[in-house]
């Protein structure tokens, strides 16, 4: 499918697969629940979880992120470059819908340079979520052709090359950077 074709699908709550850094993602537009709903059933995924949110660029980020107690060195470590792609839990505006938050006061999310997560959101307007593209306990698919095969032929998919990371981003704490998953 062509990019057009995609974020017209994101815009009537559909759910896309997209590759990232390391693997495939499935993502939707994060401010329509009937979409994120959509996204949980597909992955089989609790909503106590919560989800990632990807985005080039900080902006299509803000709506989501409660910036009163964050200094300027959380902004700085969000927005840093590092060697493997990284994943940062900050603080939720009250606004952030549970689904994405689950059973959280959180959320996380990624700055992600990736050409596909560019243009998907630029394209759209919005950041998009992110978990790994897989049906329950599968692995990731790290190619189109294996996200048709656990999905089905039809299944929208931007078909790019994937990023050179070799694992799936790291989980860190703004504040503390405490690790919650290794990178």
């Amino acid at each position: 499918m062509n990019i057009n074709q995609l974020v017209e699908l994101l815009h009537q709550g559909r759910v896309i697969a997209y590759p990232t850094e390391a693997v495939f993602g499935l993502g939707c537009d994060p401010n329509n629940q009937s979409a994120v709903e959509k996204l949980l059933v597909l992955k089989q995924r609790a909503p106590q979880k919560g989800l990632i949110l990807v985005a080039p660029d900080i902006r299509f980020l803000r709506p989501f992120i409660d910036e009163r107690p964050l200094q300027e060195i959380h902004w700085q470590r969000l927005q840093q470059e590092y060697a493997h792609p990284t994943t940062w839990v900050m603080p939720a505006k009250t606004s952030t819908p549970k689904l994405l938050t689950g059973s959280f006061d959180t959320i996380a999310v990624r700055l992600c340079t990736h050409p596909a997560v560019r243009l998907l959101c630029e394209s759209s307007g919005t950041a998009l979520t992110s978990t790994s593209a897989n049906l329950s306990g599968r692995p990731p698919c790290k190619s189109a052709a294996e996200v048709y095969r656990q999905f089905g032929p039809n299944f929208p998919v931007l078909d790019m090359p994937l990023g050179t990371a070799d694992k799936p981003s790291e989980i860190r704490d703004i504040f503390s950077c405490k690790v919650f998953r290794q990178g």
